[in-house]
């Protein structure tokens, strides 16, 4: 049975909307796509380097998958290890309205998510990776169905965007699973999902 492993990029103030372009996700006028350029040095390649060697297949959302299958079907040097897993391995993609995917090895899921997710953990070796899809993640958080989460923080703040964790997210804990920090001072830090909060509360000493 395969984990379900999310690797998301944000900024300091939680936007995962568009980190690779301008034009890459402009929904509700979003002007600061591609914040994520700058700061892709030696550590950060290596890191996803070796999230890629992981997969047994991809679960994608809509518009993240519309924006991969645009980019990386063109990419057909085997020795790149990103292309190489998103062109080769199985895709899935929850959607209602995507009947006709074009890239090879595209499967929609168009049943009950938590049914059609925990099946595909099922029966895969190896990761379900989960890459951006933010929307995607908060529903599949809410179901539980998230192992591990490569949360990659950006040191930017934008103030608009679509941010991972909005008003009403699910309660959720998390288990610190490792990380670091790149040179160019992206935050990598692995949480594997821990269930729900823990509360206490601070009192005053006894002989206060």
């Amino acid at each position: 049975m395969g984990k379900l492993v999310s690797t998301l990029f944000v900024t300091l103030d939680g936007v995962y909307q568009a980190p690779g372009g301008p034009n890459e996700d402009t929904r509700g006028g979003f002007t600061h796509g591609g914040w994520s350029f700058p700061y892709a040095d030696e550590d950060f390649g290596r890191f996803m380097g070796e999230v890629f060697v992981k997969p047994g297949a991809f679960l994608l959302g809509r518009r993240t998958y519309d924006i991969f299958s645009t980019y990386w079907p063109k990419v057909t040097d085997p020795a790149d290890p990103v292309a190489s897993k998103l062109n080769s391995l199985p895709k899935y993609v929850p959607s209602s309205t995507l009947t006709d995917p074009g890239w090879a090895g595209t499967t929609v899921l168009s049943g009950d998510l938590a049914k059609e997710v925990a099946a595909l953990k099922e029966r895969t070796d190896g990761e379900v990776q989960v890459h951006g899809s933010g929307a995607l993640v908060r529903s599949l958080l809410a179901l539980d169905l998230v192992d591990t989460l490569h949360l990659l923080t950006f040191p930017v703040v934008l103030g608009a965007g679509f941010r991972l964790f909005p008003e009403g997210a699910v309660p959720t804990a998390f288990r610190h699973a490792g990380g670091s920090v790149t040179g160019a001072g992206v935050s990598i830090q692995t949480y594997d999902l821990a269930g729900r909060p823990e509360y206490g509360e601070f009192g005053l000493p006894e002989n206060a």
